[in-house]
This record gives structure tokens, C-alpha cells and sequence, in this order.
């Protein structure tokens, strides 16, 4: 009798040792699964905002390069302009030499 006690005990302790180790592998399991979870987002995050500042980069660039050509189309006109000007201005001074030429022979 006594015998079939403590092995009866033996047993209970055997099998509740069993069952904890069962529940601390679940538990183990269960905080893995939690940390890659945590782990995918914070990855997830980072590459999202690597994505945001590859958008911003390439905008800037859009922008940049936008400015430049608006600059590049002010400067032409602005020599047109300059250029039109100095043609006008020798034309004049063409005209006024003919003139007094003119003038002159008229004198004679």
C-alpha cells in the first residue's frame, strides 16, 4: 500500500513537472511570436520611412531641376531682350550717321 502511495506521488510530481515544462515551451513560443511580430513592424516602419525620404529626394530633384530651366528661360529672354535692344541702338546710330550724311551733301 504504502509503495502504491509513492509511486503515486512520484508520478503526480513526474507529470506536473511534464505539464510545466509543456506551459513554459508554450509561453517560450508564444513571447517569440510576440518579438518577431514587433520586430517585422519596426522593419516594416524603417522601410517605409526610407521609402518617404527617397520620395522627398527624387521631389527635390523634380523641383530643383524645374527652377533651373524656368532660370535658364528667364536668362534667354532677358539676353533676347539685351540683344534686341543693342540692335536697336545700332540701327540708330546707323540711321542718324546716314542722316547727317544726308545733311551734309545737301549743305555742299
Amino acid at each position: 500500500k504504502r509503495e502504491h502511495k509513492r509511486n503515486e506521488k512520484r508520478e503526480h510530481k513526474r507529470n506536473e513537472k511534464r505539464e510545466h515544462k509543456r506551459n513554459e515551451k508554450r509561453e517560450h513560443k508564444r513571447n517569440d511570436k510576440r518579438e518577431h511580430k514587433k520586430n517585422e513592424k519596426r522593419e516594416h516602419k524603417k522601410n517605409e520611412k526610407r521609402e518617404h525620404r527617397r520620395n522627398e529626394k527624387r521631389e527635390h530633384k523634380r523641383n530643383d531641376k524645374r527652377e533651373h530651366k524656368k532660370n535658364e528661360k528667364r536668362e534667354h529672354r532677358r539676353n533676347e531682350k539685351r540683344e534686341h535692344k543693342r540692335n536697336e541702338k545700332r540701327e540708330h546710330k546707323r540711321n542718324e550717321k546716314r542722316e547727317h550724311k544726308r545733311n551734309e551733301k545737301r549743305e555742299h
